[in-house]
Formats: C-alpha cells, sequence, structure tokens
C-alpha cells in the first residue's frame, strides 16, 4: 500500500531525490529514487509525472560517455514510471520515444550500439510500456509523416536485434516490442478500434516499412530450427499482422490514384509511398516470393505451434488480401490443404475449422471464384500424382496425399464440378488406380496355406469387436502404411461429397476394362460406398445431404452381383497338380512302412524356384483380388447396416465358399467378412449368423449338388457350415449328408479329396455334439478311484470278483459273456447275430414280452456315422497320399462317435481291419503314423474285439521294427529327432503301453512288448525314446 496518496506529500518526499539525481547521475541515486517512486500512489505519480522525469531524462541527455549500468538503471526507472502513469502530451511522447531509442544508437555503425544484453532487454521494454502508456488520441497523433524517421529507426533497430541476437528473450522482446509498435500487439485495450480513416492514415505510414520488415521476418522465419519455435511463431505473428494490414483490401480500395502532398519536409516526403495499383502489383509479386519460400519452410516444422501459426498466417491473408495478393492465394491454398492431416490434434482442429470456414463463404481471390482455383489446383494435382508418387520419398508422398485430401475437403459438394468434367474424372481415377498398384511379386502370398480345417477364429466376440482390420499390402510406389491410409480417405470423400452414381459407373468400367485395373478398381469402390454412407468422414459441410440407404442398397446390390459373378469370384489361385507334386514329394523321402528293415531317414535336396513364375504372379494377383472384394463386402455390410441383411442370400453363401478355401489369405479375408456381418446385422457370433441363416444354406448346397461340375466349391460350404455351428443343424443337414455320399460314389475319381475334407467336419461335429456319456462316467471314476488299489488292471470282471455278494446269476452271465467275446475275439462275427436271436427267442427272458424284437430306430447321427465308415472302408486304399490320410483321420471320428453302439461298430471295425493292417505295415510312415492312432482308438473302444487279431497281425511285426530301428536311432545325431522315423519309433513306444493295458494282452505277448521296449532303455537312445519305453 502507498504510503504518500497525496501530490503534496509525494513532492516533499521525491524533491531530494530528484535534486540529488540532478546534480549527481549515478547509479545509486537512480536506484534511490525508483526506491522512493515505490511508495507513492499512481495518481500522485499522474500529476508529478514531468517532475520526476526530468531528473531521468537529464541523464540520458547529458553529453558524454555514460556507463551502461546507469543507462539501464535510468530505462529501468523510466519503465516503471510510464508503467504507472499515462503520457497525455503528443511532444513527450515523441521526446521520450527519441531518447529511449538513441539509449542503443550507434554513431559508428547502423546496427545496434554493442551493449550489454541486460541494456537491451530495458530499452526494448521501455519503448514498448511508453506506446502502451501513451492517451489514444495522442497515440494517433504520434503517427504522423514528421515521425517517419524516427519510427524507422525504431523499427530498423528492433528488426537487427530480432535477427542477429543471439538471445532468446530478447528476439522475442524485440518482436512483440515491433507489433506495439505497428498496433498489432495482442492486449486487449491497445490499440483501441480504428475507423477507416486511421486505418489507411496508419497504412500509408507503414507502407514504407514494409519491404524491410517483410525481408527481415523472412530471414528470421527460414533461419535454423535450433533458435526455437517461439521466435519462428512470433516471427509469423508480426508478418502476417504487418502484411495483412498495409495489404488489405479494405484499404487498397479507397486509394486515391493522385497522390496527395504531404504538409512535411521534402525528404521525409520522399520517405512516403502511395499505395497505387502498379506498387501493389510489385509489392505483392515480391511478397510472394517470400511468402512461398515461408510456407516451404515452417510446413515442415517439427514443432506443431509453428505449424498452427502458419494456419493462422494463411487464413489472415486469404481474407484479408485476396485481391491484393492473388499470386500467393495458390501457394498459400496450398499449405493450408496440406496441414488438414497433421499429426498434431491441435493443428488438424484448427485447419479443419479454418476450412469449414472457407467452405461455407463465397471467397473470390482476384476475378475467379474460390472453388475455380481449387478445381484448378485439384485437375494439376492429379495429373502429377503418379509422377510424385514414383520420384518423391515417403514424406514427401504424405505431403502431396495430404493436400489432395484437403482439395476434397475444401470443396466438398463442389467437387462436383471437377467430376462432371470428362478430362478432370479420368485424370484423377487414372492417377488413383496407378498409385494403388500392388506388388504382386511375393511368393509368399500364394506359399501361405491353411491346412488344418478347424471353426473359425474370434467367433464368440464378433458381435462386440469393432470392424476388422485390413489384411497388410504391399504397393509398387510407396511402403508407408499411413500413405494407404490417406489414399482410403481420398476415396472416401469422393463418395461422400461427389455423384455416387457417375463415380461407381467409371470405376466399375475401369473394374471391367482390364485385369491390370481391376484390383485397384475394387479398392476404389470399396472405400466409395463406405465413403458414400458416411463411415468415417468427417463433414465440413453441415447442408450436404447423405447419399439414402435406397441407393446405397442398389448400389451394393449391383456392386456385389459384380463382385461374385463367374469370371471374377472363381479365380485360379494355386496350382491344379499340386496334391500330385506333394504326394511326390512325400515319397521322396526315402522312408517306407514300419515294417521294413534298417534304414535312415535322407535328406532330399529339391531344386529351388530361380524366379517367380508369371503363372504365380497371376495366382497371387488372383489371391489378392478376392481378398479385396472379401474386405468390400465386409465394408458394405457396415455401410448397410441391419438393412445388409435383405442381401444376406446373396452375400452369405460366395463369403462361406472362400471361408473354406486353403489359400490363407482368402480364408483370413472370408472370416474377417463373416465377423463385420455378425457386427452390423446384430448376429453375436459366427454360429449364430450360420444357424439363423442355414436354411436356404443348405438349399442351395443341394441344388449345387445336382450340378457338381459347375459348382465344384460347395462342398467346402458345407464344411464351413459343419465346423461353426451346433447339434441344431444336424436335422437340417441330414438330408444333404445323404446326397453328399450319393455324389461321393458318383464322382469319387475326381472329388474325393474335398469330399473327404467334408465327411471330416462332419465327424468332428458329430463328435463334439454328442459326447460319449460313458467316457464322461470313466474320467469321473479314474480320477475318484486314483487312490484306491492298483493290484488288478481288469475291468468289471475283475471288480466283481472281489464282490462278496456274487450270486450264481452273476456268475452264468459272467461266463456267457465271456464264450461270447471269446468267440467274436476268435473272428465268428457270422455266428454273432445267431447267437443274439438265439438269446432273445426263449420266452423265459422277459415273460412279460409278447410283441416281436423290434430294435428302435438308430439315432440320426449314428446312422451318418455308419453311412461314412462304409464308405471310408474303401477308401482306406486309396492312391492319393492326402486322401489316406484325411480318411484315417475320418475313421478314426466315427470310432468315437459309434463307440457306445457296438452292434454298429464291431461289424464295420471287423470289415476294416483288413486295409487298416495293410496301412499299418506297408505304406507310407506318414499313413503308418495316422493308422497307429486309429488302431489307439479301436483298441480303447472295441477292447477284446481285437485281441486276438492285434496279437497276429500287428504286434509281431511293431516289435520286430521297434527292434530293428533301434541300433539306427542309437547312433544318430541331434537331427534325427526330426525326422519321421524318430516320430514313428516315439508313437508305437507310447501307445504300445496303453493298448496292450485295454486290450488284456496276455503273458506271452507281454514278453515280447517288454522285450522289444527294453533295448530302449539304453543311454545311447534319445532321451524321449528312453522316456517313452519307461513309461
Amino acid at each position: 500500500m502507498a504510503v504518500f496518496d497525496t501530490p503534496e506529500e509525494a513532492f516533499g518526499a521525491l524533491r531530494p531525490v530528484c535534486v540529488q539525481l540532478t546534480k549527481t547521475q549515478t547509479v545509486e541515486n537512480v536506484e534511490h529514487l525508483q526506491a522512493q517512486l515505490q511508495a507513492v500512489s499512481d495518481s500522485a505519480l499522474q500529476e508529478l509525472q514531468q517532475y520526476i522525469l526530468f531528473p531521468l531524462r537529464f541523464t540520458l541527455k547529458t553529453p558524454g560517455p555514460k556507463r551502461e549500468r546507469l543507462i539501464q538503471s535510468v530505462v529501468e526507472c523510466l519503465t516503471f514510471v510510464l508503467s504507472s502513469t499515462c503520457v497525455k502530451e503528443q511532444v513527450l511522447l515523441q521526446e521520450l520515444f527519441s531518447e529511449i531509442s538513441a539509449c542503443l544508437y550507434s554513431p559508428k555503425s547502423q546496427k545496434p550500439a554493442a551493449v550489454s544484453e541486460e541494456l537491451k532487454l530495458a530499452v526494448i521494454q521501455g519503448l514498448s510500456t511508453l506506446m502502451h502508456s501513451a492517451y489514444g488520441d495522442i497515440l494517433l497523433a504520434f503517427y504522423e509523416p514528421s515521425i517517419l524517421p524516427r519510427l524507422g529507426f525504431a523499427v530498423s533497430l528492433l528488426l537487427d536485434l530480432a535477427e542477429q541476437e543471439k538471445s532468446k528473450q530478447i528476439k522475442i522482446a524485440a518482436l512483440k516490442c515491433l507489433q506495439v509498435l505497428l498496433f498489432q500487439c495482442d492486449c486487449q485495450d491497445h490499440p483501441r478500434s480504428l475507423d477507416e480513416l486511421e486505418q489507411k492514415q496508419l497504412g500509408d505510414l507503414f507502407a514504407s516499412f514494409l519491404p524491410g520488415i517483410s525481408m527481415a521476418l523472412a530471414r528470421v522465419i527460414t533461419g535454423d530450427f535450433k533458435q526455437g519455435h517461439g521466435i519462428i511463431v512470433s516471427s509469423l505473428k508480426t508478418f502476417y499482422k504487418t502484411v495483412s494490414f498495409i495489404m488489405a483490401d479494405e484499404q487498397l480500395e479507397r486509394i486515391s490514384k493522385v497522390q496527395p502532398k504531404p504538409a512535411v519536409e521534402h525528404r521525409v516526403a520522399e520517405l512516403m509511398v502511395h499505395r497505387e495499383a502498379k506498387w501493389v502489383k510489385n509489392t505483392s509479386d515480391k511478397l510472394t516470393i517470400l511468402i512461398k519460400k515461408i510456407i516451404e519452410c515452417v510446413s515442415g516444422h517439427p514443432h506443431w505451434k509453428v505449424r498452427l501459426a502458419l494456419i493462422e498466417l494463411v487464413e489472415a491473408l486469404l481474407l484479408k488480401c485476396s485481391q491484393s495478393l492473388v499470386g500467393s492465394a495458390g501457394p498459400l491454398l496450398k499449405a493450408l490443404v496440406g496441414l488438414v492431416n497433421d499429426e498434431s490434434p491441435e493443428v488438424q482442429a484448427q485447419c479443419s475449422k479454418v476450412l469449414r470456414h472457407f467452405a461455407d463463404q463465397k471467397v473470390v481471390v482476384g476475378n475467379r471464384a474460390f472453388a475455380d482455383i481449387l478445381s484448378e489446383n485439384l485437375h494439376s494435382l492429379a495429373t502429377s500424382l503418379p509422377r510424385l508418387m514414383s520420384s518423391q520419398d515417403d514424406q514427401g508422398k504424405f505431403s502431396t496425399l495430404s493436400l489432395l485430401l484437403g482439395y476434397l475437403k475444401l470443396l466438398g459438394p463442389r467437387v462436383n464440378f471437377v467430376l462432371n468434367s470428362v478430362t478432370h474424372l479420368q485424370r484423377l481415377s487414372k492417377a488413383l488406380i496407378q498409385v494403388l498398384e500392388l506388388d504382386v511379386t511375393d511368393i509368399k502370398v500364394v506359399e501361405e496355406r491353411c491346412w488344418n480345417s478347424g471353426p473359425l477364429g474370434a467367433s464368440e466376440t464378433a458381435a462386440t469387436q469393432p470392424r476388422s482390420p485390413m489384411q497388410r499390402r504391399y504397393f509398387r510406389f510407396f511402403t508407408d502404411e499411413r500413405l494407404f491410409l490417406l489414399l482410403q480417405q481420398v476415396c472416401q470423400l469422393l463418395g461422400f461429397y461427389g455423384d455416387v452414381y457417375l463415380l461407381i459407373d467409371h470405376f466399375m468400367e475401369l473394374y471391367r476394362e482390364s485385369v491390370v485395373y481391376r484390383k485397384q478398381a475394387a479398392m476404389i469402390l470399396n472405400e466409395l460406398v463406405a465413403g458414400a454412407a458416411g463411415l468415417e468422414v468427417e463433414n465440413l459441410h453441415e447442408n450436404h445431404i447423405k447419399t439414402s440407404t435406397e441407393e446405397l442398397r442398389e448400389i451394393v446390390t449391383s456392386i456385389l452381383e459384380e463382385y461374385t459373378s463367374q469370371e471374377n469370384w472363381y479365380l485360379t489361385t494355386c496350382i491344379e497338380s499340386e496334391e500330385v507334386g506333394e504326394e511326390l514329394t512325400m515319397k521322396q523321402s526315402g522312408l517306407q512302412a514300419i515294417t521294413s528293415g534298417a534304414h535312415t531317414c535322407q535328406v532330399t535336396s529339391f531344386p529351388a524356384f530361380s524366379k517367380p513364375s508369371p503363372t504365380i504372379c497371376s495366382m497371387n494377383s488372383n489371391i489378392w483380388q478376392i481378398c479385396i472384394q472379401l474386405e468390400g463386402i465386409g465394408r458394405f455390410a457396415y455401410a448397410l447396416g441391419k438393412d445388409f441383411r435383405l442381401l444376406l442370400m446373396t452375400a452369405l453363401y460366395p463369403v462361406l465358399e472362400k471361408a473354406g478355401d486353403q489359400t490363407l489369405l482368402i480364408s483370413q479375408a472370408a472370416t474377417s467378412a463373416m465377423m463385420d456381418i455378425c457386427h452390423t446385422c446384430g448376429y453375436y457370433s459366427l454360429q449364430h449368423l450360420i444357424n439363423q441363416n442355414s436354411d436356404y444354406l443348405v438349399n442351395g448346397i443341394s441344388l449345387n449338388l445336382r450340378h457338381l461340375s459347375l459348382h465344384p466349391h460347395t462342398p467346402k460350404v458345407l464344411e464351413v457350415m459343419l465346423w461353426n455351428s451346433d447339434a441344431s443343424l444336424l436335422p437340417l443337414v441330414a438330408d444333404v449328408v445323404q446326397d453328399v455320399l450319393a455324389t461321393l460314389d458318383q464322382f469319387y475319381d475326381k472329388r474325393a479329396a474335398s469330399f473327404v475334407g467334408v465327411l471330416h467336419a462332419l465327424l468332428a461335429a458329430l463328435a463334439q455334439w454328442f459326447p460319449d456319456t460313458d467316457d464322461l462316467r470313466q474320467l469321473q471314476g479314474e480320477s475318484a478311484g486314483e487312490a484306491g488299489s492298483h493290484l488288478s488292471q481288469r475291468p468289471a470282471a475283475s471288480e466283481k470278483g472281489l464282490e462278496n455278494t456274487t450270486t450264481a446269476e452273476d456268475m452264468e452271465l459272467f461266463l456267457l459273456n465271456y464264450l461270447k467275446e471269446k468267440d467274436v475275439a476268435d473272428g465268428n462275427v457270422s455266428d454273432f447275430d445267431n447267437e443274439e436271436e438265439e438269446q432273445s427267442d426263449p420266452p423265459k427272458v422277459d415273460e412279460s414280452d409278447t410283441g416281436p424284437d423290434v430294435e428302435p430306430p438308430l439315432p440320426v447321427q449314428i446312422q451318418i456315422a455308419t453311412d461314412v465308415m462304409e464308405r471310408c472302408i474303401h477308401m482306406l486304399s486309396d492312391k492319393n497320399l492326402k486322401i489316406r490320410l484325411k480318411v484315417l483321420d475320418v475313421l478314426n471320428l466315427c470310432v468315437v462317435v459309434l463307440q457306445s453302439h457296438k452292434n454298429q461298430l464291431l461289424p464295420l471295425a471287423h470289415r476294416a481291419w483288413p486295409p487298416l493292417v495293410h496301412r499299418l505295415t506297408n505304406d507310407d510312415p506318414l499313413v503308418v503314423l495316422r493308422a497307429f492312432k486309429v488302431l489307439r482308438t479301436l483298441g480303447g473302444k472295441c477292447g477284446d474285439f481285437l485281441r486276438s487279431r492285434f496279437c497276429k497281425d500287428i504286434l509281431p511285426k511293431l516289435a520286430g521294427s521297434l527292434v530293428t530301428q533301434a541300433p539306427v536311432s542309437a547312433r544318430a545325431g541331434p537331427v534325427y529327432s526330426h525326422t519321421l522315423a524318430f516320430k514313428l519309433q516315439l508313437a508305437v513306444l507310447q501307445g504300445l503301453g496303453p493298448l496292450c493295458e485295454r486290450l488284456d494282452l496276455g503273458d506271452s505277448d507281454l514278453n515280447k512288448v517288454a522285450d522289444a521296449c527294453l533295448i530302449y532303455l539304453s543311454a545311447k537312445q534319445p532321451m524321449k525314446l528312453q522316456e517313452a519305453a519307461r513309461s
């Protein structure tokens, strides 16, 4: 709180200090005065302003050299007084302005005096405070032509400090002070609003400084990035505020053609500038050069605040100087549009705001409408786009595509003026087609296969997931993924703002025109539909009307028909003789059946592919085309939402075909498309999608099976349905399964491989849908009885023998069952049924049964498994290795499904035994491995039925093979563990124990097994074989 509130009290306290400073100009006296000023109120200071300023000004005007510290103290004290008072006299303002500016005057050079940074900063702050303290009318009167030399000196002084100084603080302070001098500071109360006449008066005065200011600031802006973003931001603001004020269209329109003669000296009058048309033209041309340099440097500046200041520069110049800076409109617009996809959200938001402002106003640059300039720039860019994409680096390409995207955002609905021109549309479309050209030379696309059939991934959470990610693809002209995202946005904006029917028809023509254009055109069509639906599109034009749902559905329907047509959907994606080649490859491994003599696993060398053949490139191209079309179906589902349900009858069946494709990329793309359909149509999983639409899917399968030569992929649809459904599907597909079996019988020699895949999916589904209850109870019993007695491993018969309540009837029943199983084990199957009939004939078995002995009908799954197993028995000897392997898998699943129905399983097992023995003893090692797996399953489910057969046909050869192979594995190296021979040994050693336990072998047979396994306990054997032999 001030001590001296009245001028009288303040004068009494300050008078001795002022007198002392007038007599002796020292730093201590100045500091003493400033200390006393702290205790004086602002009102008292205002009354005593000139009295207090007198000793300070007297100190500055005293001739002779003075210490820098003294000058600095005086200027700081002046600044304090001016910050608390107002300057109300024009003469005082002019004199103080000259005296403070002169503190940095150097008579020996045109640059500022070589003084300390503290003094320079004090002078800058003093000038700024002086201009802010000036009374409103006094300040405007200050800016008269006579002040031009002194003002020019201060401006050049501040520009030199901003350009030459190393201190960032001084640079920024000088730039802010320059804004104050030019009436462009950010203060709320300074300057006050100016009328038209005052603006013209100041504009005429400042025009003399425009060349020097603009060139100096341009040098600062385009200087080293290391000087800091704050300096560049402040320079940019000073530049565009000064230029937009002096070159403002509103001022220049009121400039008379004849220059009035100012009432000043001749030398001062020569400094005045008349802003007539010629001067405007010359100045505009020179400013255009500087603006281009500034934009080129700043648009790629690493700091987002600098790029934000550039947007402000563009907005100010285009709005205020659209007529005077016609030549700069193109570069300014290009700079603005290029920042529309900036990595900084602040820059993006400001850029979008400015673009929206321009789009809503009918801005005219020169004599041309804003949209006309954009159209020309867009056409020019589209023409050079392919060349730029092939010659620029990734950053340059990113800037170019950002520019293209910005033009489209800015044009908005006016883009139709460009698209309605045939030349414009052809240029743009051909540029997009060329830029989006894929690199199809990668052989891995063809090599990646989907070998293992099974349920499609992520089916349980499809409804909660966002849109499926797009597969990574590689392009010829760029590698950065951001560029593809920009191209997607370009196409989406075209679909959103443009004439959708025109664009769809044009790109559909390109799609049909050439195979070279087809993939790119499909990508563009997908994004056009997404854009027309408004997906992920930022609308800068609120009055724009989107495409209606009915129109969009018609467009999607036509594109779907083209995508799923015979010539575009069923493309060659693999070599037809692939299965034969794989079979030869497997046979060349040097391994024979397990019963052959001692041999080693030989590594066969295959000829390497010297170059990807054109056939591989074409298959690669076809794979990508199908993937793009599948992704398009997913995009269409998102575009239509729930309305896509109306198109499921035509879209779902082809997608299911591709979901079962062996090419990994195609299968993944089809799965993603189905997940997109689930998400948009309200299905909570792929299983729900298939179940809800299974009626017409099954109908389509049934119809296409009748014309299998025209629809060879029909089995794949049924296979995918079975893998991804539940038991509710079985009643629907039961009849279709019979059609499949009948078709298999008819086309066995041609279509066996695809049908076996369907049978495998069918039996795997049945095993999952109808698990055996005995297996579940057995697992529970085993877990509960782990702590019990392990003396006897016999099943039910031995357990009954331990019971104390055994009756005569139990013993009789046991003996009858034993005799029956003994006959069955000896192969007396023909008597098996007769024995059952004889047991069922005596009336004493069930005296109340008066009706005929009619067996209940078999469940559907049992009947299907029986029919499939009958086919498998015939196909076990197929010449194709892949089919034999698949048939063994199906046979194994048949046994699992039929395990609870022995009357059906045992006769079929009897018929399957001879070909299975042949597979085990005289076939490829891969087949032997798979056949041994089937043998283990049969042994577990059939039990005593196989005991004598196993001991007679299989056990001697298995034991002999183990003995024969033991020396080979004993002397083999570490690579041996990767061979088929090792895997076969390991599987036999691991499986023999459980198999012998299930079959309840006798002592002599067990001795054979023990002798064969004993050799593998040697320390020379691989560790895994030792562990398997011990188990």
